[in-house]
């Protein structure tokens, strides 16, 4: 069921959820009860976006108000502490086992980039 917004004449604007058979009809104002009018307050929220597109956009939105404290968000990393790829390493230095200083083996896949 989508959601619809009405503006009370006493209490102001408020949203309700509702069929779509019943959208254009008025609603009762949860506060006062007055029957109220179907207004067109803001632009519909379209699912156009890609996945993580809109799953970041709905991080960003539960966070604004509920920020993660710098315990919460360690315990929440995705990568271990000690993992090379998020902070300063050390560069490979080429050896006799490994002249070109491969992150790993070659393995048949040269084009193949290692993470």
């Amino acid at each position: 069921m989508p959601m619809y917004e009405y503006d009370c004449p006493h209490c102001g604007d408020f949203t309700s959820l509702r069929p779509m058979a019943q959208s254009a009809l008025p609603c009762e104002c949860p506060e006062c009860g007055a029957s109220s009018m179907r207004v067109i307050l803001c632009a519909p929220g379209l699912s156009t976006l890609s996945g993580n597109t809109r799953s970041a956009i709905a991080r960003n939105e539960r966070s604004a108000h509920e920020p993660k404290t710098v315990e919460q968000y360690k315990e929440h990393r995705g990568h271990p502490s000690g993992c090379s790829c998020c902070g300063p390493s050390t560069r490979l230095a080429p050896t006799k086992a490994n002249p070109h200083a491969l992150k790993g083996k070659p393995a048949g896949r040269p084009w193949m980039i290692s993470h």
